[in-house]
C-alpha cells in the first residue's frame, strides 16, 4: 500500500522559479526576522539532521554558510525529497537528501547526530510521543534538539493543553481537499513531553507573529540530549 503524498504541492511554485541557496535562515513563521542559525550553536564540522526538511532550503543555507560535516535532510514526502534532490544535488556530500519517515530514520541512527532541528517541519506533523524519544536516542552526548513550532493554529484557535493533534487542511496530489494531523501544543506541554523523552536544559521562547500573509506567533524550543549533563 502507498500513502498519499499530502506535501505534493507545497513549495512547487517556488521551486520552479527559485533554485538559489537562501541567504538567510530564520526560525520565525514569516521567515524574515527573529533569531537565526546561531541558535544551533557552532555547527562547523558537526553532523546534523533537518527533520521534515521539505525542499531542504534551510539545510542548503547551513551547508553553504556554516561548514557542517554533513546535514541529512530527512523527509517522508516523495515530492519534497525530489525537489530537494533537484535543487541541491550539487551540495552533496555535505547535504544529503534522505527519503524516509523521520521516526524510522532516527531509530536507525542511534547516536549519529550532534544537532537535530526542525523549522515547522516533522515535529509539527509527527506524534511527539514517538518522535521525541527517537530524537533523544539519535543524539550524541552533548547534542541538542532545536525546533520552531506554531504557538497557535493558523486559524487563530489556541494551542492544545495536552498532547493532542488536530486535523488541518491539506490537498491530495490530484487537488482534492483533505486533512492531515498537526500538533500545536502549549509551551508547558512541549516542556513536559520533552522531559518525559529524557531531554534536559529545556527552554521555550516565544517568537512574535511579525508581518506578512497569515501572520502567526511561534515557539522556539531548545533541549539538550539526555547525556548532556
Amino acid at each position: 500500500m502507498t500513502t498519499t503524498d499530502l506535501w505534493h504541492h507545497y513549495g512547487r511554485v517556488r521551486a520552479g522559479r527559485d533554485r538559489s541557496v537562501p541567504a538567510s535562515f530564520r526560525w520565525s513563521w514569516n521567515q524574515s526576522d527573529g533569531p537565526g542559525p546561531e541558535v544551533l550553536g557552532d555547527i562547523a564540522g558537526r553532523t546534523l539532521a533537518d527533520l521534515g526538511s521539505g525542499a531542504a532550503r534551510h539545510a542548503a543555507h547551513l551547508a553553504v554558510h556554516h561548514a557542517p560535516d554533513r546535514i541529512d535532510a530527512v523527509d517522508a514526502s516523495p515530492a519534497q525529497h525530489g525537489m530537494a534532490t533537484a535543487l541541491y544535488a550539487s551540495l552533496t556530500p555535505r547535504l544529503r537528501p534522505v527519503h524516509r519517515g523521520v521516526v524510522a530514520h532516527l531509530r536507525a541512527h542511534r547516536g549519529a547526530y550532534d544537532v537535530l532541528y526542525s523549522v515547522f517541519g516533522a515535529v509539527d506533523f509527527t506524534d511527539p510521543r514517538e518522535l521525541l524519544p527517537a530524537a533523544a536516542g539519535a543524539l550524541r552526548p552533548g547534542g541538542r534538539l532545536v525546533f520552531s513550532t506554531l504557538a497557535h493554529y493558523l486559524s487563530g484557535e489556541p494551542a492544545q493543553p495536552d498532547v493532542t493533534a488536530a486535523d488541518v487542511y491539506a490537498r491530495t496530489p490530484e487537488g482534492r481537499d483533505t486533512t492531515m494531523r498537526r500538533w500545536v501544543l502549549q509551551e508547558q506541554v512541549w516542556a513536559k513531553v520533552l522531559d518525559e523523552a529524557g531531554f534536559v536544559s529545556i527552554r521555550v521562547a516565544g517568537l512574535p507573529a511579525g508581518e506578512g500573509p497569515r501572520p502567526a506567533a511561534a515557539l522556539l524550543v531548545t533541549a539538550g540530549s539526555p547525556s548532556s549533563l
